[in-house]
This record gives structure tokens, C-alpha cells and sequence, in this order.
């Protein structure tokens, strides 16, 4: 699951690489995440990330004060499923987003 870009206001994320190699773009610069490897993103950044291989890319995140649970990522999950492999509808992207505490990037 591609991240839309966004920034978290109100607190840090953290990512540990595992398996595969994840490109981040944190406030416009492209930094790889390869297994063995941390990431930090300060509050505010702005970032996403991709996943250009062919392997499966495996880095769980870290975010202080746990503010994004499950249920955000059961939300976006069912809408990129409704999308069916084309882009998922960046409205109500925004939408589950904003209830997350995370504030889409224009």
C-alpha cells in the first residue's frame, strides 16, 4: 500500500527496514530504507513512499504518542480495494486520513 504524501502535526515516525528496499521522499529528498536500516520523520515533514522493486518490501513504523491504529489502515485498505488497481479516490483518502490525525499534503 502506496502513502499518500502527508504530514503528521503532532508527532514523529519512525521506520525500521526488514526486507525489500522502500524509497521515502521526505520534504522533497529521496532517501532508500534497505533492511537494517532507520528512518526518523519529524513532525511536520512531509513524505511518502514507494515501493519500486519487485520484492515485497517489509518496515514497520513507529509513531509516538500511537496515534494511528488499526483502524486507519483497515479504512485505506478497503478503499484501495474498492479502486480495483486504479488510484484511489483521493477525497475520500483525505477524509480517512484527516480522521487519523495525518494532514494530506497538497
Amino acid at each position: 500500500m502506496a502513502a499518500p504524501a502527508h504530514r503528521h502535526d503532532h508527532y514523529e515516525e519512525t521506520i525500521y527496514g526488514i526486507n525489500g528496499v522502500l524509497i521515502w521522499t521526505v520534504d522533497g529528498k529521496k532517501i532508500d530504507v534497505r533492511p537494517g536500516q532507520t528512518l526518523c520523520i519529524p513532525r511536520g515533514a512531509i513524505h511518502r513512499f514507494d515501493n519500486d522493486g519487485a520484492e515485497y518490501a517489509k518496515a514497520p513504523c513507529m509513531i509516538t504518542r500511537a496515534a494511528i491504529g488499526p483502524q486507519y489502515f483497515r479504512e485505506a485498505a478497503e478503499l484501495i480495494q474498492v479502486a480495483a488497481g486504479g488510484p484511489p479516490d483521493s477525497t475520500k483518502m483525505a477524509e480517512i486520513m484527516r480522521r487519523h490525525g495525518l494532514t494530506p499534503a497538497p
